[in-house]
């Protein structure tokens, strides 16, 4: 039996309004966190690559195990509230923080309430519309969840000269409540539960992976993600290139604007020409973004790489999680996006650590070589893949 469908879309704008003010809560705080880690707190640079990569990783793998609970419980919506709250109560304990390891454990549970709500969150948004429609609703959702990306950051750059660090990451909790709210009352369980027999833990794995081009699918991502580094490099980039402290926000800023713009745009896209031909789109852009990030020389290039970078996690982070449903069962999918999430945390684990090391060992070339290299293969790989799947009828 099929999902009820919300032809309307009110659910995902529903569940984007909610990432819109979560996402305007964590942004104020990110936004300034590098500066945070390197700066007041005497964090190196391979350090910050360990804290955003462990705490990512975290976040990853908690989605493997929500995932599977949602599929098992057959309901959604307790896990994304438990995730949801958990992120909102987190990010004030910055303001706390004596040393990096003390701002590691705070990543860490923001990261890991990020975790238990996105592999159910991805699930429901799924379940809400029509299969034809499943890229247009991620856009959608991005596009919100990422509005408040926008904000964040100019809040942060408005209150940062007057209440400074602390103040600013206090002040996340009042966007990260609203949040709460608008989920409590208005997201709706769209799970009809399924007439299969229910599965063990291991046994829905199993079942997922028995997928041949989903597995297929969730190693070309992987291979990309493992040279895929934080948008943080990006804001230390542009610090390198002469960009003032108080002025990194707006290029983050910035790289949230293009991510805004372009998700719904890539949806619509994907839906229409091919999921798999819009992430290879994608995949592309990156590889120019990693090239700007070798080549820029003034403070001007950092807001084009900004541009850049911002367009790549738009179309990729969009158009990766509406393919994945189109080869699992409905039923599964908490299952689907837990594996596809685990694989990517395991990946940018290893990207930021190797990035940020490299960075530090022998500079840019060094780390921009690392992910042309990892990107330019799974460009081929997953051209490959669609070159198969067409030649064999599918």
């Amino acid at each position: 039996m099929e999902p009820k469908k919300d032809s309307d879309f009110s659910n995902v704008k529903h569940l984007g309004l909610v990432s819109f003010f979560t996402d305007l809560s964590s942004e104020m705080v990110f936004g300034l966190l590098p500066l945070f880690l390197t700066g007041p707190l005497g964090a190196s640079r391979t350090l910050l690559g360990l804290v955003e990569g462990v705490a990512e990783m975290l976040g990853y793998t908690v989605r493997m195990a929500s995932g599977v609970t949602s599929d098992r419980v057959q309901k959604r919506k307790p896990l994304v509230l438990i995730g949801y709250s958990l992120s909102a109560a987190s990010k004030p304990f910055f303001a706390l923080a004596g040393g990096w390891a003390d701002a590691f454990a705070v990543r860490s549970a923001d990261r890991v309430g990020k975790g238990i709500r996105t592999a159910p969150r991805d699930a429901l948004i799924s379940e809400s519309v029509p299969e034809a429609k499943v890229a247009r609703a991620f856009g959608l959702h991005r596009s919100l969840d990422q509005a408040g990306a926008i904000i964040g950051p100019l809040v942060a750059f408005a209150l940062f000269p007057f209440v400074g660090f602390a103040g600013v990451f206090y002040f996340s909790l009042v966007p990260g409540s609203i949040a709460v709210v608008i989920l409590i009352f208005f997201v709706k369980e769209k799970f009809v539960p399924s007439s299969e027999v229910k599965r063990s833990i291991a046994g829905n794995i199993r079942h997922v992976l028995a997928e041949k081009k989903l597995v297929a699918l969730l190693v070309i991502m992987g291979m990309f993600s493992v040279g895929a580094f934080n948008f943080s490099f990006v804001l230390i980039r542009a610090s390198d290139l002469g960009v003032a402290d108080s002025m990194v926000v707006l290029v983050y800023a910035v790289i949230n604007t293009a991510h805004t713009l372009i998700g719904y745009p890539a949806g619509m896209l994907a839906d229409r020409v091919g999921k798999e031909k819009v992430l290879s789109i994608s995949y592309g852009i990156f590889l120019a973004s990693t090239v700007l990030m070798l080549l820029s020389t003034s403070s001007a290039h950092a807001y084009l790489l900004a541009v850049v970078y911002g367009l790549y996690i738009g179309i990729a982070e969009t158009v990766q999680r509406a393919v994945v449903p189109k080869y699992v069962a409905s039923h599964m999918r908490g299952t689907a996006y837990g594996l596809y999430n685990m694989v990517i945390g395991s990946s940018f684990l290893v990207a930021n650590l190797v990035f940020g090391f490299l960075l530090d060992l022998s500079g840019m070339p060094a780390a921009a070589l690392y992910s042309i290299v990892t990107s330019t293969v799974a460009i081929a790989g997953l051209v490959g893949f669609q070159t198969l799947t067409r030649s064999r009828g599918s």
